[in-house]
């Protein structure tokens, strides 16, 4: 018999509409869904050990008799422990299990069962503790290499690996070779049909090292695959060809020098403007490392070349910073620009867009404002994104939508690893400025408990008293079942009682934009001395007067995030210091730390963020809209990534659109993998 890989798991012969209902909640729908529904470890049991020479702790498998009758004896919590005595030719060995009714009509006296569970010691002797058993002689999983699944409530490892091993002896021959056969021998990979059967069920662990590879590399190669192929898309003529390529116009105007990277990354854009393809770049650095600058360069040249620019920002404050910082520089090279926000009447955005559409205005600074319906421009050559993790795909899609195929740059902060980067921004060219402007000096960082909160206190109103700002950064805004977790809205009371004659400021998500915008407003022109806030400041004002950034709970944020904050200080002439307070020093909790204490690198510090968290956790994927990965780790699998990039790139300059009836079925794989991301996909 067999079945589709589309068929529904009802198809396949045990599991049942309850069953089935279970498996929906872990996204398993289909056979195909079942049959990548892929292992999260793998235990080998092949290692079978006499009783006598158990040892506590260890798990292991065990053929032995069921001596003794299965007894229940009740305990004093209401429960029921089930007790027998195993026996083999070495010894006897108690088992025990809890509260499973069902036991003493499982477990026959007198047959002989292999049993696989922890050894552990109870009152002085060893006893097996709720094993996994099997007839002897007719083990499916005992005595062999096995997966474990993740599960959900009612579906137990065995119900999934008995559908599992249904579904491979039903579908395993209807399973369509993707790699065409060129790339499978270069890169010395198995077929499909093999990689699936002995990721689930390997001979050995070798095999399941050889699927698991040829399983990697096909989804990054299928990734890589369509990330390649939409740049390859996006690489049509562009109406905007820069012909005037000399940024020194407006880099002479500058009262500083650039850096050597920041000349870098300009002359990588001019490249793009004069290319005759429209640019789809980003450009990551860290905080303060002069990306803005870059961005208004590349502006101007739109300007120069006749055409008009854009920048969105993620806040309205961001925004009119970015405005009113650059406003006075333009205008010394007669370039009008405006700035557009959610706030604005009705009328005044009207006004704006008649300019835009005339040609009046050239450049345009705004938040999501910009991308609205009515905002219509003449002439828009070059799109810019700050902080571009904050925008979804379609909002960015949206905004170089306003022109006509408009260059694009997009601006982060946050440091990304090559390898996240690598397949993040897979359909974009990639610029590091990864080195910071003359006179910015190391910002001390020390990781502090409870008992130096006195001190941290008292250095606070030290650098208060010589005018000074400090942040207090907080994981939660108010209280909760925790005691542990500093909450912003009490820590701020706390800090006005114990800085009295500082003035104390409050910011959080829950406070509507106008708010949140007014207190900014009030820290950066220096009111408000310390401001208490959530991670709402990770995307903020440039604040030069800040030196002091602490951070409570410091445990409970990623690295990335950490560096992301400690860079809103240090940004002006003034020694700066950022204080961890860690509640947790847990010795995973201490190498993190320490990570910081030591390491100013954005970079390194992002890559050992994503070897200790998983790229799970990092910001990008969510909110990029890339499919989750179902094995490969870009931890883990650097290596497999760049191949299967290599080999992406190849199969696309012969066959750019996957016409060969070679990549037939690859086609299919990548439509199949990116069906529910039509943000990705737009």
């Amino acid at each position: 018999m067999s079945i589709s890989l589309s068929s529904p798991l009802g198809a396949i012969k045990g599991v049942g509409e309850a069953t089935e209902k279970k498996f929906r909640r872990l996204g398993v729908c289909t056979v195909w869904d079942l049959l990548t529904f892929f292992p999260v470890r793998l235990e080998d049991r092949r290692a079978e050990k006499k009783i006598a020479d158990l040892r506590d702790g260890e798990t292991v498998c065990v053929t032995a008799n069921v001596f003794t009758p299965v007894e229940g004896r009740p305990t004093r919590n209401g429960q029921t422990v089930y007790h027998a005595t195993l026996r083999d030719e070495s010894g006897f060995l108690p088992v025990v299990f809890f509260n499973n009714r069902f036991i003493k009509n499982m477990l026959i006296k007198g047959r002989d069962y292999t049993f696989y569970g922890k050894v552990s010691a109870s009152s002085g002797r060893l006893e097996l503790t709720n094993p996994e058993f099997e007839p002897a002689g007719r083990e499916l999983f005992n005595k062999s290499v096995v997966p474990v699944y993740h599960s959900t409530a009612g579906l137990s490892q065995r119900v999934i690996r008995r559908a599992a091993l249904a579904a491979l002896e039903l579908a395993g021959d209807a399973l369509p070779e993707t790699l065409p056969p060129s790339l499978r021998r270069e890169y010395n990979l198995c077929s499909l049909a093999f990689a699936i059967r002995e990721i689930h069920f390997p001979r050995d662990m070798e095999n399941a090292e050889i699927a698991r590879r040829r399983l990697v590399f096909e989804e990054f190669f299928i990734l890589q695959t369509a990330l390649r192929g939409r740049k390859l898309m996006n690489r049509v003529a562009s109406p905007h060809v820069f012909a005037d390529l000399d940024f020194s116009p407006f880099t002479g105007l500058l009262p500083y020098a650039l850096t050597g990277a920041q000349r870098r990354v300009l002359g990588e854009i001019a490249e793009d403007l004069g290319s005759g393809r429209p640019m789809s770049r980003l450009v990551q650095g860290d905080v303060g490392c002069g990306k803005t600058v870059i961005a208004a360069a590349a502006m101007y040249l739109a300007v120069k070349n006749g055409c008009q620019a854009a920048m969105m920002a993620p806040t309205e404050i961001l925004a009119a910073q970015h405005c009113e910082g650059l406003a006075p520089l333009f205008a010394r090279l007669g370039i009008p620009c405006r700035l557009i926000t959610g706030s604005l009447t009705k009328k005044r955005k009207a006004e704006i867009s008649e300019a835009l559409l005339s040609g009046e205005i050239k450049v345009l600074f705004g938040t999501h404002a910009i991308i609205q319906e009515g905002v219509r421009f003449r002439n828009l050559a070059l799109a810019v994104t700050d902080e571009q993790h904050r925008f979804g795909v379609r909002q960015r899609g949206t905004l170089s939508a306003k022109g006509e195929e408009p260059h694009v740059l997009a601006m982060t902060a946050t440091p990304i690893p090559r390898s996240l980067a690598l397949v993040m921004y897979g359909d974009m060219d990639v610029s590091s400025v990864d080195e910071l402007p003359p006179g910015r000096q190391r910002i001390d960082t020390f990781c502090v408990d409870e008992g130096m909160r006195e001190r941290i206190n008292a250095f606070i109103a030290r650098e208060a008293a010589k005018g000074r700002q400090a942040y207090v950064v907080c994981s939660a805004i108010e209280d909760g079942p925790s005691a542990d977790v500093k909450a912003a809205v009490s820590r701020a009371e706390a800090l006005r009682s114990a800085l009295p004659g500082i003035s104390v400021g409050l910011l959080h998500g829950r406070m509507k934009n106008a708010e949140k915008d007014a207190v900014m407003a009030d820290f950066a022109a220096g009111k408000i001395s310390v401001l208490v806030s959530t991670t709402v400041i990770e995307v903020g004002v440039n604040v030069p007067n800040a030196t002091m950034m602490i951070i409570e709970n410091a445990e409970r944020f990623g690295l990335s995030q950490l560096h992301q904050l400690r860079g809103r200080v240090g940004r002006g002439g003034h020694k700066s210091y950022c204080v961890l307070f860690a509640g947790n020093l847990s010795e995973a909790t201490l190498e993190r730390m320490k990570i910081m204490v030591q390491s100013g690198d954005g970079l390194k510090i992002a890559e050992k963020d994503l070897e200790l968290r998983g790229p799970g956790e990092f910001f990008g994927s969510r909110q990029h809209g890339l499919p989750e990965l179902k094995i490969a780790s870009l931890a883990t699998d650097m290596d497999v990534l760049k191949e299967s990039g290599a080999a992406a790139a190849r199969i696309l300059k012969d066959d750019p659109y996957l016409e060969k009836e070679e990549n037939f079925y690859l086609k299919g794989r990548i439509e199949e993998f990116f069906k529910d991301k039509k943000d990705f996909m737009a």
